[in-house]
């Protein structure tokens, strides 16, 4: 057997249906809504629900559980940061991010070890 061996499978058994069963739910839902009229409030809602679903990740991500206690992750907040500020000024998404990416690299490696 390949290394993971039968558990591994499942893993990846696991994560196909969930991709799946993701997609399909979200297709069903954007059937439904495309034929309703929505208020201006559900409608903001929607707006940010993808800017609030990052975020949580971001915080998940610069905030670490250890031990019972969440540590802060210097890296990724800095990395996070130097994105906030390089979109700002370029006002370019992909660069911005890749520029951030390399700055908590460079943070992670050199900096912080």
């Amino acid at each position: 057997m390949s290394r993971g061996g039968p558990n591994m499978l499942n893993h990846w058994l696991l994560i196909g249906f969930l991709s799946v069963s993701t997609y399909l739910s979200r297709m069903i839902g954007v059937e439904i809504m495309a034929k309703r009229r929505m208020s201006s409030t559900v409608r903001l809602y929607f707006h940010y629900v993808p800017v609030g679903i990052i975020s949580a990740l971001i915080i998940k991500q610069i905030f670490i559980p250890t031990d019972g206690q969440l540590e802060i992750s210097f890296p990724v907040l800095i990395g996070c940061l130097s994105t906030a500020i390089t979109m700002k000024i370029i006002k370019m998404f992909l660069p911005s991010v890749v520029i951030g990416v390399m700055i908590g690299l460079f943070t992670r490696y050199f900096l912080i070890s």
